[in-house]
């Protein structure tokens, strides 16, 4: 059973008696407050936000959805060094394989993308863009290269090194917080349930005895 420590609840300046932290954790706290923690949090909801109206755009442009256009771009990125699988993809965006299947059969039918045996294991399936996919892709690459530009311009090249190397492993301890949310939530739930009466034992008669 995975024990949490709830922050004591006191004044803080600003806030009131009663407050509720969302972060226990000292480093991220100023004044005992988490002020700035929910600030850089809604910061990130916004650029998230940005990001995905961005890849919609993208996909709209060679009319794809915006998972679509992400997993062929990946695709066609991914092969220029080695075979690829569904597996490869999947690890590669942090989705799940059947997501990802379920992507790439759209992304067939479009004929945007092969699929074909991979010759040293014929169990494995290997993903390639056709021509069809790259002309798509090449059409899209002017517009998106500006755009890109402009989304992450006002970063330094060692500020970009470091916001990837962050980012990676913010990915990996939200992996991890999201299972500890789901057994939270579940161990809440079952804790609340109403308990169902057990039957009282039944009292032996003369019949039951044999008597």
């Amino acid at each position: 059973m995975v024990r949490t420590r709830r922050p004591r609840t006191k004044a803080i300046p600003g806030l009131g008696e009663g407050y509720e932290l969302t972060i226990s954790v000292p480093a991220f706290l100023k004044q005992g407050s988490d002020l700035e923690f929910r600030r850089l949090i809604h910061h990130l909801f916004g650029f998230l936000a940005r990001l995905e109206a961005i890849r919609e755009g993208h996909g709209a442009t060679i009319g794809l959805a915006g998972i679509e256009y992400t997993v062929l771009v990946s695709i066609a990125h991914l092969s220029i060094a080695a075979d690829v699988s569904v597996r490869d993809v999947a690890e590669h965006l942090h989705l799940s394989g059947a997501f990802v299947t379920t992507v790439t059969n759209r992304l067939l039918s479009k004929g945007l993308v092969a699929k074909r045996i991979d010759p040293t294991d014929r169990r494995r399936l290997c993903l390639t863009v056709t021509n069809r996919g790259r002309d798509l892709l090449a059409k899209l690459a002017p517009m998106q290269r500006q755009v890109n530009d402009a989304q992450f311009e006002d970063l330094s090249a060692e500020e970009f090194r470091q916001l990837s190397e962050l980012m990676e492993r913010l990915v990996a301890s939200s992996t991890r917080a999201l299972s500890l949310q789901r057994y939270l939530a579940d161990h809440t739930a079952n804790a609340t349930k109403p308990r169902s009466a057990k039957a009282s034992p039944r009292r032996k008669t003369a019949r039951d005895t044999g008597e």
